[in-house]
């Protein structure tokens, strides 16, 4: 049985004030429910996310502002750091971890600048919001084995298809290169590329 994350839910003091905060990122109000002065339900999801985010009046016991360590995965932390702060937000800069891999709990072991050799899952940022729930945004490009199904590849925008066009396309130039002629079955190239980069499987030659 598939069991798929489908809700996140976070603890905020003012929720209109909330859902300002969260639609200035780009995120999409999907639904505010209310039943009483109770009981206040929103919705929201990233842009190209199956999950989503609920906050709201009465649904949950936590105190705002104490959810930390919230990921967002991007395939460039440049592009999205520049994009966060067009928007108006309160970034840190872009950093990796000192120990290479994932990174420590706070802004511990932070060293300023992506991973030096760009590895997938080795760059971030970090931002909170209007309470001080924390986010952090984790670059990757190339899945780890079994992460994704290779059965069920999507692309969440057209930015995210486009990016991975780019790096097929400057794979395929290096294979060109190795075969030593041009190659005509590119466009099926493409697509084993493609997925087998989102699957997290070895790459084609």
């Amino acid at each position: 049985m598939d069991m798929k994350l489908e809700v996140v839910v976070i603890p905020v003091s003012d929720v209109d004030r909330s859902v300002q905060f969260y639609k200035s990122l780009g995120w999409r109000l999907h639904a505010d429910v209310t039943t009483d002065e109770a009981f206040r339900v929103v919705q929201l999801t990233p842009p190209g996310s199956p999950a989503a985010i609920i906050f709201g009046t009465g649904v949950t016991e936590q105190v705002p502002g104490t959810a930390q360590g919230l990921h967002l995965v991007v395939d460039d932390i440049l592009a999205a750091h520049a994009e966060l702060v067009s928007a108006g937000i309160e970034v840190s800069e872009v950093f990796h971890d000192v120990g290479g891999i994932f990174h420590h709990a706070g802004a511990e072991g932070r060293v300023p600048g992506p991973d030096p050799d760009r590895n997938s899952y080795g760059s971030f940022l970090s931002f909170a919001d209007v309470d001080g729930n924390g986010w952090v945004v984790q670059e990757v490009t190339t899945r780890l084995p079994g992460r994704i199904d290779a059965a069920a590849t999507a692309f969440a925008s057209v930015d995210d298809l486009a990016r991975a066009l780019s790096r097929a396309a400057a794979a395929h130039g290096e294979h060109e290169a190795r075969i030593g002629h041009e190659d005509a079955e590119w466009p099926s190239w493409y697509a084993e590329y493609m997925v087998r980069e989102q699957a997290g499987t070895g790459l084609p030659e």
